[in-house]
């Protein structure tokens, strides 16, 4: 997406690209949904297709939510990295 809006900002992004991101980002908003940056995530409007930076400004806020979620419950313990999850707190 960054290099679309490199070449054409105002460029309009088409319904097949909307559906495919809103997948991706409907997934990442269902493992971030106990993290308070969910309430910040926003998918794609289908309706009103978003512009090329448009979607980049969104792609950025769900890439810092999961590098947020990442740093949160990612980390060396023992010797190892690994997930700090409620099965291994």
């Amino acid at each position: 997406m960054r290099e679309f809006s490199k070449k054409k900002q105002d460029g309009i992004l088409n319904p097949l690209k909307v559906r495919v991101l809103n997948r991706l980002l409907a997934d990442i908003k269902d493992i971030l949904s106990s993290d308070q940056s969910i309430t910040y995530l926003d998918l794609l409007d289908d309706e009103l297709l978003p512009q090329n930076s448009d979607a980049v400004l969104i792609l950025g806020q769900f890439k810092a939510a999961m590098e947020q979620f990442k740093a949160k419950y990612y980390g060396y313990d023992n010797g190892i990295y690994r997930w700090r999850t409620v099965e291994r707190p």
